[in-house]
C-alpha cells in the first residue's frame, strides 16, 4: 500500500464529515459526547475495529472530547487504511 497524494487526500476528506489534515502525514477528527462514559464506549468500539483491521489510531481522551489521529507510519503518510478507518469511526459515532 502506498501513500495518497495531496489531491487524493483532499478529495477523500471531502466525503468524510469532520475529518481534516492535522499535518502532511496525519488526518484527525474530534468527536464530542454528552458524558465521559459515552466517549469511553466510543473508544472501546473503535479499538475493536482497529484490532480487527490491525490499523491503530492515536487517541486523546479529554473528558467528553475524543480526538482521533490516523497515519500509516510504516508507509510514511496517509493511505487508504486511514481513510477507511476514518469512515468506520464516523459510522460508529453516528
Amino acid at each position: 500500500m502506498s501513500t495518497l497524494n495531496n489531491e487524493e487526500i483532499e478529495q477523500k476528506l471531502r466525503g468524510l464529515d469532520g475529518w481534516e489534515r492535522a499535518d502532511a502525514k496525519t488526518i484527525e477528527r474530534t468527536f464530542s459526547f454528552d458524558s465521559f462514559l459515552n466517549g469511553i464506549s466510543f473508544v472501546e468500539e473503535i479499538a475493536r475495529h482497529a484490532e480487527e483491521v490491525q490499523h491503530h489510531p492515536h487517541i486523546t481522551i479529554d473528558y467528553t472530547s475524543i480526538t482521533v489521529r490516523l497515519s500509516t507510519h510504516d508507509e510514511g503518510g496517509i493511505t487508504k487504511k486511514d481513510i477507511d478507518s476514518a469512515a468506520a469511526y464516523n459510522q460508529v459515532f453516528s
